[in-house]
């Protein structure tokens, strides 16, 4: 089984896209502030979870990366909040990510709780 067919994957790749594609409706000054932080996060929580799967011959280094990921879903969250509060005429559709992002980062802590206890049975390894 590859990543690929990983429903955190499909979600969270998804969501990154989207978020890609709504972060450029922000106003103009805040492309390279704001809008850059939740582009790298919402990228990273993806990136993560790709790259602990390429470590996933070692238990603990696919956790750490798995924590990675739900670390920068932590962090996309409070970027899309603080978009959510700045920007309350753009509330919709970053509304509906913060919702699907926080939905993601249970998904994320049932994964790591998973693979933790089911290390033996592990497609990966």
């Amino acid at each position: 089984m590859g990543y690929r067919k990983l429903q955190i994957y499909s979600i969270s790749f998804d969501l990154f896209i989207r978020t890609h594609k709504a972060s450029r409706t922000l106003p103009k000054y805040e492309m390279y502030e704001l809008g850059s932080q939740l582009r790298r996060s919402s990228g990273s929580v993806v990136a993560n979870i790709v790259e602990g799967y390429g470590r996933g011959r070692y238990k603990q280094e696919y956790v750490r990366f798995l924590v990675f990921s739900h670390a920068s879903n932590n962090e996309t969250l409070c970027h899309l909040n603080g978009i959510i509060q700045l920007y309350p005429d753009l509330n919709e559709n970053f509304k509906a990510l913060y919702n699907e992002y926080d939905l993601l980062g249970a998904k994320l802590n049932k994964y790591i709780q998973y693979v933790e206890s089911n290390w033996n049975n592990y497609p990966t390894k």
